[in-house]
């Protein structure tokens, strides 16, 4: 188990929080949260956010595990036990209060962008945030609850996930799709991709990383935020 960078430390509904932010070189841009997938705020997160603030967006990653990250699959599995649903929401509400509080950040909307377990957080945090997310892009992931009441969702939604994807069948992805559909009359953009789960994570820990899916992921993503944050 090791421990993440952490260099941003902001307010959680009477607690505090900790995070990775990332500002893009020209100095501003529109804010994005990106949702850790359950290894924890590892190199790879920290990857992303630097990756996506190169591309302009000011973003950060709230670090939902307090400082724990893991390179193994039953201790994965344990701290997302573990993790309470709960706090884990104050923690990305307070991230969202921090971006939209930043004089870096364009606009009075972020995006959010998860990954496995933060997929699903990330649709929740859309859901409960209302118009303060303006788009949210889920990588493999849904929320823990499968009939989830999306009713807050005002965001546009882009889903990527795999057709080799074992942990969500295609059937459930539909089924979430069909529930956002009806709850919000928005109707989400999804995409299935020839690979398995964790297509995206180039540290290739579930041993699924597909280079060429993953680019055709990422460029689809840059244009969905630019397109609705931009």
């Amino acid at each position: 188990m090791g421990s993440p960078p952490q260099n941003v430390t902001f307010p959680s509904n009477g607690g505090t929080a900790h995070g990775y932010l990332a500002v893009p070189p020209q100095g501003t841009g529109p804010a994005l949260v990106v949702v850790q997938e359950w290894w924890g705020l590892t190199s790879h997160m920290v990857s992303m956010v630097d990756r996506f603030a190169a591309e302009g967006f000011v973003t950060l990653a709230p670090d939902l595990f307090g400082g724990a990250t893991t390179h193994d699959r039953e201790e994965a599995a344990r701290m997302l036990r573990e993790l309470p649903t709960d706090r884990a929401a104050r923690d990305l509400r307070g991230a969202v209060d921090l971006l939209l509080g930043l004089p870096h950040v364009v606009g009075d909307a972020v995006g959010v962008v998860g990954f496995c377990m933060g997929g699903g957080f990330a649709l929740v945090l859309a859901a409960q945030e209302g118009d303060r997310v303006a788009a949210v892009v889920p990588f493999y992931g849904l929320p823990r609850i499968p009939d989830y009441d999306y009713r807050g969702l005002t965001a546009h939604v882009l889903g990527h996930y795999g057709e080799e994807d074992r942990s969500i069948p295609q059937e459930a992805v539909d089924e979430a799709a069909m529930l956002i559909g009806e709850a919000t009359d928005r109707r989400p953009e999804i995409h299935f991709y020839p690979a398995g789960h964790a297509f995206m994570n180039d540290e290739d820990l579930a041993g699924t990383y597909d280079p060429l899916q993953a680019d055709i992921a990422w460029q689809r993503t840059l244009s969905f935020l630019w397109g609705h944050l931009g």
